[in-house]
């Protein structure tokens, strides 16, 4: 299943659709063009950590845990300046979210200042749910699916991570982003981006 089935099924794309006054199809759009940047920085970020996705399972812990989904789909005005705080973590700079922004932008037909709105939400959905399936057993416990690695893995590429593995390898969607196989999708989004605007 693709991860904007299970936003929609969990009511996420319709609450950021409410907040932000646009159509759930445009809710739907923006997030198919979001997601791949953002669980792009996901792996990315799984990479970097000395210990791997546990390492990964603490980040998402420090920054909110499943708590950042549950602020997406309270009725209350979501506090995006912790989905700020996550595409901090994920991209390292405003000017990567900016040009993936605006990559998207001329990808889905959507206004880019919609879509900057739209990151922050899709990042606390995106961090909350992983923290929420990932580490529903607790670090003691590790989920019996394979937890985070299992998790990050099918979100990336929608195939089933090999229970023996650590992490995710290539496919899906992080294979597709890191064009130049560096193991960082987001220079090779800048460079689409730059040559979209050239």
């Amino acid at each position: 299943m693709q991860i904007t089935d299970l936003l929609s099924q969990m009511g996420g794309l319709q609450s950021m659709a409410r907040e932000l006054g646009v159509s759930e199809s445009q809710a739907q759009s923006g997030a198919a063009a979001l997601l791949p940047a953002i669980l792009g920085g996901f792996k990315k970020q799984a990479k970097a950590q000395p210990t791997g996705l546990d390492g990964l399972g603490g980040l998402l812990g420090q920054l909110g845990g499943g708590g950042l989904l549950d602020s997406v789909l309270s009725p209350q005005p979501t506090d995006v300046s912790r989905g700020n705080d996550v595409l901090g973590q994920i991209f390292g700079s405003k000017d990567v979210s900016r040009t993936v922004a605006q990559q998207a932008s001329a990808q889905s037909g959507l206004d880019a200042g919609l879509l900057k709105k739209m990151l922050p939400m899709l990042a606390m959905m995106v961090a909350g749910f992983m923290a929420k399936q990932g580490l529903s057993g607790g670090a003691a416990q590790p989920a019996p699916s394979g937890g985070l690695g299992d998790l990050l893995g099918g979100l990336l590429g929608g195939q089933r991570a090999d229970p023996g593995a650590a992490a995710p390898r290539g496919g899906g969607l992080g294979s597709l982003l890191d064009l130049d196989g560096d193991g960082n999708p987001l220079d090779d989004i800048l460079g689409m981006a730059g040559k979209l605007m050239r």
